[in-house]
């Protein structure tokens, strides 16, 4: 890493702190098992769940309400020590087989190597847009504020108020993009060492069980799904929808240098560059601009 970008590490870290306290949520109100209850709780006066792996079963939690654009953030404490063969999944998504889907999936590793942050969006049920990163800190130290930023221009992955990815939307050139479902907001911890770590090489180690991911003080500052009519109203440009105004539309130019870094330093996989995988028939949002 350059001088240059390790002096935007250090600025960009001091402000976690503070960006982290502007999520506020309570989990009694808004979320709930919807399985391995009895491996998870909920505590803190409701700021904060425990989500528990055994090798009987992991456990995963989905809100009540769907959303049509906004603000959805969560903060995170990954599973610390050897947590190869684990997956913590933070992501929205409808439902039905042509579903809309925009994921954070923490990939775990072994004792001492970094996660794989695994990013995908999915359109009318069509994902493979994968994007993957290293993270600039231990995820498992501390909690950190990860946040999906979705309105009618595009969807923004931050990390920590840092913009990580951008797809914009191109549905007038025929690129999917999720627009008109309402999507849940889920997380969870389950067992994936088929895949997960060195693509299953690498096999959870249930010894060190059971495997905890903390969760606390979601917040979902969006347009409440009420049905098809949402999908003029979420999207119409009014101060309520404050998604929908001008300064959301594209990133700043403070925004593009965060991003460049990111991606510069840090992106360790990018389906638009896996010529071989699409046979160089790439997808056509690898050719427009994202930001």
């Amino acid at each position: 890493m350059t001088s240059f970008s390790a002096l935007f590490a250090a600025v960009f870290i001091s402000a976690i702190a503070f960006q982290s306290c502007l999520v506020h949520g309570n989990f009694y109100s808004d979320i709930y098992f919807n399985w391995g209850a009895k491996h998870s709780y909920i505590y803190n006066n409701g700021d904060d769940i425990n989500l528990l792996l055994d090798k009987s079963a992991g456990s995963g939690v989905q809100s009540h309400k769907a959303f049509l654009f906004g603000s959805i953030e969560m903060l995170i404490k990954l599973v610390p020590g050897n947590s190869a063969g684990t997956v913590t999944a933070y992501y929205l998504s409808s439902t039905g087989n042509y579903h809309n889907e925009i994921d954070f999936e923490f990939l775990g590793n072994s004792t001492g190597e970094p996660y794989t942050m695994h990013t995908n969006i999915f359109t009318q049920g069509k994902g493979n847009r994968e994007q993957q990163f290293k993270l600039w800190f231990d995820p498992t130290a501390d909690f950190h504020n990860y946040t999906i930023h979705w309105n009618p221009s595009a969807v923004v992955w931050y990390v920590d108020s840092i913009p990580v990815r951008v797809f914009r939307n191109y549905k007038s050139l025929g690129v999917g993009f999720p627009d008109e479902q309402g999507m849940q907001v889920y997380s969870s911890l389950w067992n994936a060492d088929n895949w997960a770590t060195r693509g299953g090489l690498v096999k959870i180690d249930w010894t060190r069980a059971p495997f905890k991911a903390g969760l606390r003080k979601f917040n979902a500052r969006a347009c409440k799904w009420n049905g098809p009519n949402s999908i003029r109203q979420c999207a119409y440009p009014t101060p309520a929808n404050w998604w929908t105004a001008p300064a959301y539309k594209q990133l700043s130019w403070d925004q593009q240098i965060k991003l460049k870094w990111v991606r510069d330093n840090y992106m360790i996989y990018n389906y638009c560059t896996d010529y071989k995988r699409f046979n160089w028939l790439m997808p056509l949002e690898c050719s427009l601009p994202q930001y």
